[in-house]
């Protein structure tokens, strides 16, 4: 067991990379669903909790990386590399619960059209996200390696066009909202989700570092 302990080991990273990303991905369309189907309590209960499913499994994905990193002689790219881009696709699964759990606790009663707005832009970005990830295992080829960079410029795409939402549902909520609270609510509601794209930007940042640094 001793030398056993000794042998070099890869760990299936790039498979839990994987199964992280199905899942924000997961949770990413249970909230697309959450407002869609708002109006009806029964099926906010629903995808509310598959938002919570799909956060928690990819809770577990983070921590057994984490775990792995420790635990493995060689690993496939620099660990530090592994450690910060895991962390911030968990960040990315995170904002999404949170987002669900605060029209939740705010008692938002109507979704407005720059919601519907920000949570499409949101789940493209996670599907691209997903799209990035599945490339990494295989970006010592250059043609690989050149898609997975197309990708994560598509996602700053994505996230420019989530700012310019959010600059224009800001400035319409302060002009025709007269009610604080809504104002409140609504505002807190966009700035999450405009931050799911700001996240899911920084893991694009993050693989395009590893893809320059490893193919």
């Amino acid at each position: 067991m001793f030398f056993g302990k000794l042998l070099p080991k890869e760990g299936n990273f790039f498979g839990l990379f994987n199964q992280h990303a199905d899942r924000i991905v997961e949770a990413a369309r249970a909230f697309s669903n959450l407002v869609l189907n708002y109006t009806d309590d029964h099926l906010r209960e629903k995808y509310t909790q598959d938002v919570d499913n799909a956060e928690r499994a990819a809770d577990r994905v983070t921590h057994e990386v984490n775990r792995l990193i420790h635990t493995t002689f060689i690993t496939p790219i620099d660990r530090e590399q592994i450690h910060t881009l895991i962390n911030l696709m968990d960040d990315v699964a995170d904002l999404i619960q949170d987002s669900a759990e605060t029209m939740a606790l705010y008692d938002v009663r109507v979704m407005t059209e720059e919601i519907s707005r920000l949570t499409d832009l949101s789940v493209k970005c996670c599907e691209r996200v997903r799209d990035a990830v599945s490339m990494l295992g295989k970006i010592a080829d250059p043609a690989t390696a050149e898609a997975a960079l197309k990708t994560c410029e598509e996602i700053d795409r994505l996230e420019s066009d989530a700012d310019r939402v959010m600059r224009s549902a800001m400035s319409k909520l302060f002009r025709e909202e007269p009610d604080v609270r809504e104002v409140i609510k609504l505002k807190a509601i966009y700035e999450l989700l405009e931050t799911i794209t700001d996240k899911c930007e920084d893991v694009a940042n993050q693989i395009e570092g590893i893809v320059l640094e490893n193919s």
